[in-house]
């Protein structure tokens, strides 16, 4: 009987959190006190939040340059960390962002994960005119 009861309590429990929550949720009040904070006092100076790391690797309004970005920057990109982002900066300089797997830097499966975040963008001059090359 007293397990019973136990249990009927810890349900209970649990249902009354749960709402709770739940109309914290749709409640104004609590939605503000949980949002962005508010601007700081007059003098003093506001530091911009930095932004979550899950957030970058995530989405990104540009694609990443493979042959200019840092290392911090590529080590951001899912499964790259710290030790890929030193091979890809080693293997540079890139004509295609495919040449990751083509020179064995990354396996297909992490380049099917990145590949919609990075480009390999060409230096103006690079590669030869028109006439093929020489001059005149």
């Amino acid at each position: 009987m007293i397990k019973i009861a136990k249990s009927i309590l810890a349900s209970a429990s649990i249902a009354l959190l749960m709402a709770g929550f739940a109309q914290a949720k749709d409640d104004p009040k609590v939605a503000q006190s949980t949002s962005a904070p508010t601007a700081p006092a007059a003098g003093t100076a506001a530091k911009p939040a930095p932004a979550p790391a899950t957030a970058d690797k995530a989405k990104r309004a540009e694609p990443i340059d493979l042959n200019t970005a840092t290392e911090q920057e590529l080590a951001m990109l899912p499964k790259i960390g710290e030790a890929r982002a030193k091979a890809i900066v080693k293997g540079r300089p890139y004509k295609r962002k495919d040449e990751l797997v083509d020179k064995k830097i990354i396996s297909k499966d992490v380049y099917n994960g990145i590949k919609d975040s990075v480009v390999a963008k060409q230096k103006p001059g690079d590669g030869k005119a028109a006439t093929g090359g020489a001059k005149k």
